[in-house]
């Protein structure tokens, strides 16, 4: 499809995406009432909550002392799957509302641990733990399905349901102290979790990939490095989860990298575009040895750019054949995000290619979900109709009157764009 026919396909699209979002947002007002009403009843004056755990939290605050925490969806233990973090949640077309009624929903029963500390007191590293409250952590986040638990509460959780603006730029569900945890269940554990957890020579990049090469998603390989259940020996340790998932995320997208290396690259150069919760991804692949870049803008009065007189934010990051040295301050976690949905396409296509990705983070991202979201519409922007154009330039012009800025800023804050045009005289 040529790309203006394929642009006017895709405002269509677009403006039927949004009537729908409109219809499902701004519910959570009434979510959390009735939340407030369900968990008083379900949490007992004894302060011991049955519940089922789909997922665990290790939190980065004062590490290495940080906070780990079992989440549990109180009151609806019979849906826990739904209530953990996935690519389901893109495939469920889930809005920013249910994103906020899922994640206040979670019961954060929690403790603070040492990351390399088992915590009983004995000397037990987090390697060799496998009874007590980090032993039950670690049990939930390798299980494939969500476990039934008993976790005793110290005190009865104190529910704060004012929202205001700092709850909507953090959506989280009620916390409270953990006395102790015990397994209601033998929770299943797949067999290629077990020969990660079994091998203690083995580094945590190279179980992560093979847990990728036997089917495991990125989500679940991030809870269990998170719980401290991958890498050598004595070296494991708890990994708190905004962390692990761009180890993961890093990781799986190196592996990748070198996987598409020697491939023949792409015959032409292909626009493709996604929409999802108020952000816009194109992804304008070129023929060509592998290159990479995220180029983010922020609109003014968005979550992340507040200041409706700001105007728009740029941050951009990039990286060559050989890929980067140091982590991406920029555009963090979504550059890792994004580069791995792009890399996943490319390695089943049998074909490299350079990879500029735009994403647009309108006034409509009220509340941020997480990269989850990045690396889904990325993920997808693959499926379906795409677009084609002559030249890299034509490409950049294209997608660039769809954006809040000029061809010309956009060449100015993007490598790809400033670079690629003076190497591509065979496309111009």
């Amino acid at each position: 499809m040529r790309l203006d026919e394929y642009l006017e396909f895709e405002a269509n699209e677009r403006a039927e995406r949004r009537r729908l979002a409109r219809e499902k947002d701004y519910g959570i007002l009434d979510h959390l009432d009735s939340f407030e009403r369900r968990f008083e009843a379900e949490v007992s004056d004894d302060a011991v909550v049955g519940s089922v755990s789909p997922s665990i939290f290790v939190g980065r605050s004062n590490y290495p002392r940080v906070s780990t925490g079992l989440l549990s969806p109180v009151g609806r233990e019979e849906r826990a799957a739904t209530f953990e973090t996935s690519a389901a949640w893109y495939d469920e077309g889930v809005s920013i509302g249910d994103v906020f009624e899922r994640r206040t929903s979670l019961l954060n029963a929690n403790r603070g641990i040492d990351v390399n500390d088992a915590g009983a007191g004995d000397g037990t590293g987090v390697h060799d733990a496998w009874d007590g409250w980090l032993g039950v952590q670690r049990e939930v986040a390798i299980a494939d399905r969500p476990v039934d638990v008993e976790i005793g509460l110290d005190g009865t959780p104190d529910l704060d349901f004012e929202v205001g603006v700092e709850d909507v730029k953090t959506p989280t569900g009620p916390r409270a102290s953990a006395r102790d945890a015990a397994l209601g269940e033998n929770p299943h554990v797949p067999r290629p979790v077990k020969k990660t957890l079994e091998d203690d020579d083995w580094r945590a990049e190279g179980a992560m990939t093979y847990l990728y090469r036997r089917g495991f998603d990125v989500y679940e390989i991030n809870t269990i490095l998170s719980a401290g259940a991958l890498g050598q020996g004595e070296s494991r340790r708890l990994v708190p989860t905004r962390w692990s998932i761009t180890a993961v995320d890093d990781t799986i997208g190196q592996y990748l990298r070198g996987s598409i290396r020697s491939n023949p690259t792409i015959d032409a150069i292909e626009v493709h575009r996604n929409e999802y919760l108020g952000n816009a991804f194109w992804v304008v692949l070129v023929p060509g040895n592998w290159e990479y870049e995220l180029v983010e803008l922020k609109a003014p009065g968005s979550i992340w750019n507040p200041d409706p007189a700001a105007g728009t934010y740029l941050a951009a990051a990039s990286e060559g054949r050989e890929g980067r040295t140091g982590y991406v301050e920029e555009t963090a976690g979504a550059y890792y995000a994004a580069r791995v949905g792009v890399l996943e396409h490319l390695d089943e296509r049998g074909r490299q290619a350079k990879a500029l990705v735009c994403r647009h983070v309108s006034d409509e991202y009220w509340g941020p979900v997480g990269v989850w979201q990045v690396r889904e519409a990325v993920r997808n922007a693959f499926s379906g109709e795409h677009g084609t154009a002559e030249t890299f330039g034509e490409a950049v012009r294209g997608v660039a009157e769809h954006l809040p800025i000029s061809t010309a800023r956009l060449r100015r804050k993007s490598t790809m764009a400033a670079g690629l045009q003076a190497n591509l005289a065979e496309f111009s």
